[in-house]
Parts: C-alpha cells; sequence; structure tokens
C-alpha cells in the first residue's frame, strides 16, 4: 500500500497559499475519507492508478448515504485541489478529476430574524461584565455582520470607535473594513471600560477582545452557548445561530435601500452571487408582506 502526501498537500495550504486553519481542517476531513476509500481498494497502487471513474463511485458512495449536495461539492472541489498539487509536485502525471462536474448547490433562503426580534435580543440588561460583554458581542455581531471567527479573533487594535469602523481578516486573510453603528460603539466602550479590565485581572496580556470569565479567548462553541441562552432567556422561538444575525444584517441593509457592492464588502464575498442571495430574501419577505396586509391580495 503507498502512501497519500496528504500532510505535504496540508502543509503546502499552510505555508504557501495562507489558507485559513478552519479551512485546512476540512480538506483535511475530506482528504482523509477520500485517501480511506482507496486505501481499501487493492487494484489501487499508485496514485496515477485513481481513475475518473473511481472516483464517480466514491461520489456515488457518498450520495447513497445521503450527503447533502453541498457536501458533495465541497468534497469534489478538496479532491480537485488535492490532485492538482500531486501534478504539481510532479507525484502524479494525470488528474483524474477532469470532466468531473459539481453538482448545483441547493439554493436554500437563509433564516432571519426581523427588526422586532433583533430588538428584542438586543435588550440585554444587567451590569455584571459577563452581561456587558454580551451585550457587546451581540450588537456588534449584527453592526457588522462579521463571521464568528471574524468576532472572537478580533483584537484591541482592531477596533477604531472613534473612527466608527472596525478592521477584520476574513477568509483567505483578507481585511476588510465594516462601518460600526452608534449602539454598537455605545455597548462597546461600556464593555472595554467597565467590564474587559475585572475580566483580564489576571491576564492583562491578552489582546483579543472578546474574553470569558477566565480573561482567556472566547471560543466558537462558548459564543454559540451564549447567543442561544439569549434567545431562549427573550422567548424568541427561532432557531438562532451567529450566522442568522449576519444573514438578518445583510437583509435589513437591503430592505432599506443600501447597494448590493456595499453590502458584499461588509460581508467579505469574494463573489456578488454569494450576496445575490439575500435579493431572494427581501423579495420573499416583500410578497409576504403584500398577501398580508393587501386587501386584495
Amino acid at each position: 500500500m503507498f502512501k497519500y502526501p496528504l500532510e505535504d498537500f496540508l502543509h503546502f495550504l499552510r505555508i504557501e497559499k495562507g489558507v485559513a486553519e478552519n479551512t485546512i481542517k476540512a480538506y483535511a476531513r475530506d482528504l482523509n475519507r477520500y485517501t480511506a476509500y482507496f486505501k481499501e481498494n487493492e487494484q489501487i497502487t499508485t496514485i496515477d492508478d485513481i481513475t475518473r471513474h473511481h472516483i464517480l463511485e466514491f461520489l456515488k458512495v457518498l450520495k447513497d448515504e445521503g450527503k447533502s449536495t453541498a457536501t458533495i461539492s465541497r468534497m469534489i472541489s478538496s479532491i480537485r485541489s488535492f490532485h492538482q498539487f500531486l501534478i504539481r509536485d510532479q507525484v502524479a502525471t494525470s488528474d483524474p478529476t477532469i470532466h468531473i462536474e459539481t453538482p448545483k448547490k441547493d439554493r436554500t433562503l437563509p433564516d432571519i430574524l426581523s427588526e422586532d426580534e433583533v430588538d428584542q435580543l438586543l435588550q440585554i440588561d444587567g451590569v455584571e461584565p459577563l452581561d456587558l460583554r454580551n451585550k457587546a458581542m451581540v450588537e456588534l455581531l449584527y453592526a457588522t455582520g462579521l463571521r464568528v471567527t471574524e468576532l472572537i479573533s478580533l483584537t484591541t487594535s482592531d477596533l477604531h470607535l472613534t473612527m466608527g469602523f472596525v478592521r477584520c481578516l476574513g477568509k483567505g486573510s483578507k481585511e476588510r473594513i465594516v462601518p460600526l453603528g452608534e449602539l454598537a460603539t455605545e455597548a462597546m466602550e461600556q464593555y472595554l471600560s467597565e467590564a474587559r479590565p475585572q475580566l483580564t485581572k489576571r491576564n492583562e496580556d491578552e489582546s483579543v477582545i472578546f474574553v470569558n470569565q477566565h480573561g482567556r479567548p472566547l471560543s466558537r462553541q462558548g459564543f454559540w452557548k451564549i447567543l442561544k441562552s439569549i434567545a431562549v432567556k427573550k422567548g424568541l422561538k427561532k432557531k438562532i445561530t451567529p450566522h442568522t444575525l449576519r444573514h438578518s444584517f445583510a437583509t435589513h441593509l437591503l430592505e432599506n435601500g443600501a447597494d448590493l457592492r456595499a453590502v458584499q464588502e461588509m460581508l467579505g464575498h469574494a463573489d456578488i452571487s454569494t450576496t445575490q442571495i439575500y435579493t431572494h430574501v427581501t423579495r420573499t419577505r416583500l410578497k409576504d408582506m403584500y398577501t398580508s396586509h393587501h386587501p386584495r391580495a
């Protein structure tokens, strides 16, 4: 049995391409599954033994397991990148992924909150350090549309409250500047002056803005649990995740007349087609509103 140079590929992504660590983990999961499939096939003794037919059989297994179109599309992308790397490093002489089509993704509309539901969620009372932190985090997330990873990675040098913006590093370490609203700015100022110094007493050198009760950086799971707890306390019935606030941010901007290109820039989308899904959301909401309120609808 030959060895797949998977670690070399991941090293290439990390060092030469500067790919985000979460993305590298996703590649590793996909390709570990992919190479495990072929390690069980005795007919495959070299990389060049893998053909288009073999890959299609592997994808059929995933489909039979009930994997979503999005999962299979991501798998194909991972496999294609891996084989292109093998050719680049002269480990393989041919690319079996040529002519393998990526299935069209199901365009599912994202879940969003109404403006009233957002107001309800943001009514976070309390003057304890963790209350002020939670208020600041949720206000900032809705005000900027940041991804949760971007939010918990923010450092004190990324925040420019007097100028009214926040700087963040998105996917592929691409930097972008996002404006901050007045309410989010006020919540951040209160957190930074009254709460964060208390939370970081034992870890004063910590540069990450949002920390846990021990003064250490907050995790993705930690933030998700906090948001879920707030939603339950506020009596919101919808399933709310950090991405729900990102979707709501984009939809509310477009509903109130924002330019699509500006929203694309604030969200950090590389392709405007990704941002355009929110125009479908606004049309759907407009139709629902018409049906509910027009006397002859």
